[in-house]
């Protein structure tokens, strides 16, 4: 009963507004007020779990993405992928998507991700036709592929809470990244179609230009020299995670390879990265992994304490005595990760989430791997899910949206992308194991 009154009290404070650090502090606190905690264990056992090279994965990663956006490299990356769409805005909208998930590759953060090629791509897809509040709804969902593309941050921090193989859950989440691509392209077409502005002057200017016969020829030289320019940025992806799954390095080496790999380009190929942009990436990088880094403190004292507290077995028993059925448990199971996405920040809730609820779903037979997919697609889907989807205000901020304008084509993403995605990595085992497979890791 201890452990369940705490529970509430974190999703209490959290709706109120508190910030979750502090949120898991309140949570803690009542806990051993109630439950006869040394505070002192519980802190010595908080920086002892941190202590784990794994955990450097995470600054570096978070370095690499600033460097990036600031040294050219995800720019580059968005205009080669542009020059496929030939002037159509459907296209225009699927390139958008694919950026996501190839930025979400080599910096693993969503809110990286949903800026970086937000900042880029909202002037041309504004100026494309496309309305405010369907840019910030497709960022928003798009920039969560920075967690389902791997090396993903959320799995590192999946893998750390709960002993599995990073390689194996960077493996599991994929296919269902790869399966919300094509659903949100399709998704995007449809409210194009619908809901679509008259282009811009800029923009029917630009399609003249590009049909324009007298210039085809210069065209295709610009494009040439472009996309000689990319190939730097291009390779980054493939030389990162080829490195990775072929043994070659770790994936605390990797992090470490693709911040030396984005200075170097930036510095020396593209000329974006001097001391000043440099030191604005550490600082960006160095604010955003402290926050993680306490963020991670917390919660870990909170996940012993309960676990200590046998909460897993609490709410199995629970969610058992509404039904036996083994569906609607792991609906039930999936509604409360909804939950948690929508309150938490996307590490937050899954380092949460990991350790809780793995036994709950274990005994449905789910293995850890594959609840690695189901956790992250929750976890994004609640991200982007209203009244609180801090992944939806971002985009909304970055599309200049309101978010009354954004709730349509967000339903519709969420209708007709998430949600069937996550009803197929829950049920079909095959769609997230079948790379680890491969791989030799189940």
């Amino acid at each position: 009963m201890t452990s369940l009154i705490a529970l509430l009290i974190l999703v209490f404070a959290m709706v109120v507004g508190i910030p979750i650090p502090l949120a898991f502090i309140l949570s803690a606190a009542y806990m051993c007020l109630t439950g006869g905690y040394n505070p002192v264990m519980l802190f010595t056992y908080g920086f002892n779990v941190q202590n784990t090279i794994l955990l450097l994965t995470i600054p570096l990663f978070v370095l690499a993405g600033a460097i990036i956006d600031k040294g050219g490299l995800g720019e580059k990356m968005i205009e080669t992928l542009r020059k496929f769409s030939k002037g159509s805005a459907a296209a225009l909208g699927t390139t958008t998507i694919v950026a996501c998930a190839l930025f979400g590759a080599v910096s693993g953060s969503a809110t990286a991700t949903t800026s970086c090629i937000g900042s880029i791509m909202t002037p041309r897809l504004k100026d494309a036709g496309y309305k405010p509040g369907h840019i910030g709804a497709l960022l928003a969902s798009s920039g969560v592929l920075g967690i389902m593309i791997p090396p993903s941050i959320l799995m590192i921090l999946y893998a750390w809470g709960t002993g599995t193989s990073v390689l194996a859950c960077f493996l599991a989440t994929i296919v269902p990244g790869i399966i919300l691509v094509v659903l949100f392209s399709l998704v995007n077409v449809y409210i194009l179609k619908h809901d679509k502005t008259p282009a811009s002057p800029m923009a029917e200017k630009h399609l003249e230009d590009m049909l324009a016969s007298a210039q085809e020829k210069e065209k295709e030289r610009l494009i040439k020299q472009d996309n000689k320019k990319a190939w730097p940025a291009l390779l980054m992806p493939v030389l990162l995670l080829g490195s990775i799954y072929g043994g070659i390095l770790t994936a605390t080496e990797g992090a470490a390879f693709s911040v030396l790999y984005s200075l170097v380009i930036g510095a020396a190929y593209y000329r974006r990265i001097n001391f000043k942009t440099f030191r604005a990436a550490l600082v960006q990088a160095g604010e955003t992994a402290g926050v993680i880094m306490i963020m991670l403190f917390t919660v870990s004292i909170l996940s012993r304490m309960y676990m200590t507290e046998n909460l897993p077995n609490l709410i199995l028993n629970g969610l058992t005595s509404i039904s036996s059925n083994r569906v609607v448990i792991l609906l039930m199971v999936n509604v409360f990760m909804i939950i948690i996405g929508m309150l938490m920040d996307d590490c937050s809730g899954t380092t949460l989430c990991g350790p809780i609820l793995l036994p709950v779903v274990a005994a449905m037979g789910i293995t850890p791997i594959q609840f690695a997919a189901i956790l992250s697609v929750n976890i994004g889907m609640g991200n982007t899910t209203p009244p609180t989807a801090p992944l939806l205000y971002l985009g909304g901020r970055i599309a200049d949206a309101e978010v009354k304008d954004m709730l349509k084509p967000t339903m519709l993403l969420i209708v007709f992308g998430w949600l069937p995605t996550l009803l197929l990595t829950t049920f079909i085992p095959s769609l997230s194991l079948f790379l680890p497979k491969l791989f030799g890791y189940v």
